[in-house]
């Protein structure tokens, strides 16, 4: 397999320290399985009791994750309202579903990812105006502002009145943190970045509001601090709350760093146990390296997150994007840039990936073959290993070798198998719109 660099001349020692939350748990080391789009719940809008259940490829892909050496592992996006998804196949917690069957394959879910001592959390959202216009023609925002894609796939959003922002976003939030306290899960991380509906009220591109949700940084950032209110009505003191947030939009009227320095201060006041920095929206996903000075340090978001770091305190912060190697991720800690390591679309061509950087077998993550700055290629080869990551339950089988059901990417021959399949998935999938919500699958 293709890596970064076999330079083991970096002791990865302090990647396992543990780190200690505000509630007062504590996660084995310094690895955050960051959040990924699997795609492998359910999709039956017709029948919500069947609606957004996680599969059981979605449950052995986590006992993958589970047992890889993670201090944290999150869950991909899991949405908290059934008609404003990221996209078909998310799994969903809302009161309209609830179940035992959703209760048991929730515990199932947590109880894989917690067998090695990792930290269950959850990540909550909701896809607000970026929700596909096949799943929600008029979606729910901060103001009306309509997403603009190429293709266009998103409607006209829907602003929130004042009842609906509590009844349908707030309580909605409170409702699904504490069904994943009741299903075994550690914590829950708001999805306050990448262009999701949380995002959507504190990004001045998209909140265009003139009441108490609107205006200043203050109003805008008011929904995110009544969430966390709410849902620490619902859990107990010692259940996690995080959240990932912007620290840059790059966008004209996006969020400034400046701006989400401050945001960083409210959420340090307010008592947030984590906080993940990211960055970019959907207009401007830049998961992809903006200036020369950052592809040495390989973290997308580094430079604004040293402008930011020095507002917290008591809050756990995690940088994700970007890391690849063992001395980039020594360096950020060692220089207190971030305390945590997230690591995101390397853990899908290797998901023990931590275990070994700290067991000294591995300097650095496997290095694909797909152009580093061609974001679809890799998002969909991601998902694609994801699903062979799913097929086999390690429980069941713990003789199998979890590499040899993973396509190696690193390898040019099979990456550009895997385009050719892509591109003709693409073109079909244009042509017959019923594909909209498929998975494409790579033997």
């Amino acid at each position: 397999m293709n890596r970064y660099t076999d330079d083991f001349s970096t002791d990865p020692k302090i990647l396992g320290d543990h780190l200690k939350f505000n509630s007062g748990r504590e996660a084995q080391n310094r690895f955050l399985k960051a959040a990924l789009t699997e795609r492998l719940s359910t999709f039956d809008p017709q029948n919500l009791t069947k609606h957004g259940l996680p599969t059981q490829k979605l449950l052995n892909t986590y006992e993958r994750w589970g047992q890889g050496g993670f201090g944290v592992v999150l869950t991909g996006n899991v949405i908290v309202d059934s008609t404003h998804l990221e996209y078909a196949g998310n799994a969903i917690i809302f009161k309209e579903g609830d179940s035992e069957e959703r209760r048991e394959l929730y515990k199932k879910w947590s109880s894989n990812i917690k067998k090695d001592g990792t930290l269950a959390i959850v990540q909550l959202s909701h896809g607000g105006r970026q929700t596909p216009i096949a799943i929600q023609p008029h979606p729910f925002s901060a103001s009306d502002v309509q997403l603009v894609t190429n293709p266009p796939n998103h409607g006209k959003p829907i602003a929130l009145t004042i009842e609906q922002i509590q009844t349908e976003v707030i309580d909605r939030f409170a409702y699904a943190a504490k069904f994943a306290y009741e299903t075994g899960f550690d914590g829950i991380e708001l999805h306050g970045a990448h262009g999701y509906l949380l995002s959507q009220f504190t990004s001045p591109t998209t909140n265009k509001r003139t009441d108490k949700y609107g205006g200043s940084l203050e109003n805008r950032l008011r929904i995110i601090l009544e969430i966390y209110d709410a849902i620490r009505k619902q859990v107990p003191k010692e259940f996690i709350v995080g959240i990932k947030t912007n620290s840059v939009e790059f966008q004209s009227e996006g969020t400034t760093v400046e701006d989400a320095k401050e945001i960083c201060k409210r959420l340090e006041e307010k008592g947030f146990d984590f906080v993940e920095l990211s960055g970019g929206t959907y207009e401007k996903f830049q998961f992809e390296h903006q200036r020369e000075s950052t592809i040495k340090r390989e973290a997308f978001f580094i430079e604004v997150a040293e402008t930011i770091r020095p507002v917290f305190k008591n809050t756990v912060v995690y940088l994700t994007g970007g890391f690849r190697t063992t001395k980039a991720m020594v360096e950020a800690v060692s220089s207190d840039v971030t305390q945590g390591i997230g690591l995101g679309r390397p853990i899908t061509a290797e998901p023990d990936l931590p275990k070994k950087i700290l067991a000294k077998t591995v300097a650095s993550a496997p290095k694909n073959a797909f152009d580093p700055n061609n974001f679809t290629h890799s998002l969909f080869g991601c998902i694609t290993q994801m699903e062979q990551m799913g097929r086999i339950s390690l429980e069941a089988h713990p003789e199998i070798d979890i590499m040899t059901d993973i396509s190696d990417f690193t390898n040019t021959e099979t990456a550009n198998r895997y385009l050719e399949v892509f591109k003709d998935y693409i073109t079909n999938r244009n042509i017959d719109k019923s594909k909209d919500f498929g998975l494409l699958v790579f033997d």
